[in-house]
């Protein structure tokens, strides 16, 4: 077996591994037990996606394929339903209602 895919996180190997086998291809994702080992951070790089040796040239374009499509979505400035946009106003409003509460007290 030899490495066809070196995955972000343990999701996108087996995303990587799904799109595989559902093109005839088996796949073994490894690296579970050493996400683990990191705890509850979401570690990264330690999943890879195993093919068998005659298939990974074709498991290659097929993740080639993979990865010229997976980046449609581009975020813009005035994109308002991030999370993170609505993350900055509620902090800057407990900000500002904590300075108000403190000059008051």
């Amino acid at each position: 077996m030899q490495i066809a895919y070196r995955a972000q996180d343990i999701t996108e190997a087996h995303i990587v591994a799904g799109l595989l086998a559902a093109n005839g291809i088996e796949a073994y994702v490894g690296g579970h037990y050493l996400q683990g080992a990191m705890g509850e951070i979401g570690a990264a790089g330690f999943s890879n996606v195993h093919v068998e040796d005659e298939d990974l040239y074709r498991a290659r374009q097929l993740i080639a394929e993979y990865e010229s499509t997976n980046h449609e979505y581009a975020a813009t400035e005035d994109d308002d339903d991030r999370p993170d946009f609505y993350a900055r106003w509620f902090l800057l409003v407990v900000a500002v209602v904590g300075l108000l509460l403190f000059n008051f007290y």
